[in-house]
């Protein structure tokens, strides 16, 4: 029988057909965890998932040998805009979004902060207040993993320092529940520099937010170029941040447990382009050198 990955290294995988048939797919791609969608993330409409729904996801989970999962929330929230109704909106579909990951049993919710519109300190604090009602909305486990963005626009959560804050100021009832996910993408984008001194990077985040908080990476490389604020995926290696950040990324001590999972292009062949990034990572791992970076932060 074929040895399953003990690591938590994988993609996003769709859930077309049903959320249960993820962690298939999971497997098929050589993944050891998994992202997926609960819903249509495009659109508003939310799906009624069912008692027998939710089992079959952790039946097949289960089954499925892969280690960690993580749900990602709708393109269409946004938990920081100024207009009270779309606001609003954002709100139900969120809640929505962790009521479904309950059932599911889906630890954590990855979500991008919202887009402020008009003042940034007034739009971080709707945002804060939003992610706050809706956990408490929804009690137990399950969580948020706030994702740094690439800072487009009036996008919130581009820094080290607005991630943290949006945590701080949250109620000590729900902050618990809050954590954060990085992107290597976005990273570079915002002005971070992970192709030329990645460590450094983890330091700065571990000084200024902790990086016992640090629970998930999304692992792209970038087409855009350090500082654009473009969020420009590439495959591992052959973008502008380069296969080097990866190579230290995969063989940090202090990054073992965190979820890494690409959203690198699908191209024409999804399954064989997932297969691929996560071979190349896994080689980047083994790679002759030294075999981890020991350095440990506080």
């Amino acid at each position: 029988m074929k040895r399953r990955p003990t690591d938590l290294v994988g993609a996003h995988v769709s859930s077309q057909g049903g959320v249960a048939r993820a962690p298939a797919r999971g497997v098929e791609v050589g993944a050891s965890a998994i992202q997926v969608f609960t819903k249509t993330p495009s659109q508003w409409r939310e799906p009624r998932l069912s008692a027998a729904q939710a089992a079959a996801f952790r039946e097949a989970l289960a089954a499925s040998g892969v280690a960690a999962v993580v749900s990602h929330d709708s393109y269409l929230i946004n938990l920081a805009s100024p207009q009270a109704a779309l606001r609003r909106r954002s709100m139900r579909c969120f809640t929505g979004e962790l009521r479904r990951c309950r059932a599911l049993g889906i630890p954590w919710v990855v979500s991008h902060p919202g887009n402020y519109i008009d003042d940034r300190a007034t739009g971080l604090a709707r945002n804060t207040r939003a992610y706050a009602e809706c956990l408490a909305a929804v009690p137990g486990a399950v969580g948020v993993l706030i994702e740094g963005t690439a800072g487009a626009g009036t996008a919130l959560g581009a820094t080290f320092e607005e991630l943290r804050a949006l945590r701080d100021a949250m109620p000590v009832a729900v902050r618990d529940r809050v954590a954060f996910c990085l992107d290597t993408a976005h990273l570079h984008a915002a002005g971070y520099d992970v192709a030329g001194n990645v460590e450094a990077v983890w330091e700065e985040f571990a000084r200024v937010v902790g990086l016992p908080l640090l629970k998930c990476l999304h692992l792209n490389d970038s087409r855009a170029p350090r500082g654009s604020r473009r969020d420009r995926h590439q495959w591992i290696g052959e973008g502008t941040i380069g296969p080097e950040a990866f190579r230290r990324i995969m063989r940090d001590v202090r990054l073992r447990d965190v979820i890494k999972i690409i959203e690198t292009p699908k191209g024409d062949d999804p399954v064989r382009h997932d297969r691929r990034m996560l071979r190349r990572l896994r080689a980047y791992a083994r790679a002759s050198g030294p075999s981890a970076l020991a350095v440990r932060m506080t």
